[in-house]
């Protein structure tokens, strides 16, 4: 049986001109699951990511935490085998694990308003520009999740929730490739949507369901899912206890 990891990525830059770039926090939440598989000797056989910048970097703060924390706690110089070879992008990304294209999910909705040109006025001019951001960002979801102009998308949600599907698939063929053993761990930094769409279709619901789930999911949370032969199980969704550290406010939904 393998056990597949699905990590959101650390908190990324919402309401700034590049999103695809951690936040200081964001690096941080990536180290602190590091930090915690190390602690709890949570093994971890291989890990992937998608294209995007920040599911790259979300891997790497986590592999260099939980190495050298791993390296820690041996006490006896013992190196932790690598799982991931950087210098090789080809052997860790998965492409089918990016995140859809938020930014066409925005504008679109924006033009359907017929307010694409004042957006940005009204976003700035507003009491709290990052809560009304968030308010147009839900309603631009909802149109895309709804299915009723599926032809506006570069990717429609039906198009996206496939996507979503084959990732697990493609996972699944690279572990078979790689003989990692009967009980093998695969931690994959993706993104909320496609951890969404896969928990969504595990639990047999529909879109709906998948964005209210988007909506739920932490950065660096954990969604855990069971293969075995051809089946696949949830076994545990959006798990974040590495986060409770301090009382500080290390738990981010954007």
């Amino acid at each position: 049986m393998t056990t597949i990891l699905l990590a959101r990525h650390g908190q990324a830059s919402f309401g700034q001109e590049n999103y695809d770039q951690l936040s200081e926090l964001g690096t941080v939440q990536a180290q602190m699951l590091g930090q915690h598989y190390a602690a709890t000797q949570r093994r971890i056989d291989a890990i992937f990511t998608g294209r995007l910048v920040r599911q790259q970097d979300s891997a790497r703060h986590f592999w260099e935490r939980y190495q050298s924390s791993t390296h820690a706690s041996n006490g006896d110089g013992t190196a932790v085998a690598p799982v991931i070879n950087f210098d090789q992008p080809d052997s860790y990304i998965l492409p089918q694990f990016d995140e859809f294209n938020h930014k066409d999910v925005f504008v679109k909705s924006a033009e359907a308003s017929g307010n694409r040109s004042d957006i940005s006025a009204e976003i700035a001019k507003a009491e709290s520009p990052a809560t009304r951001l968030a308010e147009l960002f839900d309603q631009a979801m909802q149109r895309w999740h709804a299915g009723d102009n599926d032809q506006d998308y570069l990717e429609s949600w039906p198009q996206f929730n496939n996507r979503a599907q084959q990732a697990l698939e493609q996972v699944r063929t690279k572990v078979a490739s790689m003989s990692l053993g009967q009980d093998s761990t695969v931690l994959v930094f993706t993104s909320g949507g496609v951890i969404a769409a896969i928990t969504a279709q595990l639990l047999q619901q529909g879109s709906q369901t998948a964005y209210q789930l988007n909506k739920s999911l932490v950065n660096t949370g954990v969604t855990s899912i069971t293969l075995k032969n051809q089946s696949s199980r949830l076994l545990s969704l959006n798990e974040y206890s590495h986060l409770f550290s301090d009382g500080k406010p290390f738990v981010t939904w954007r």
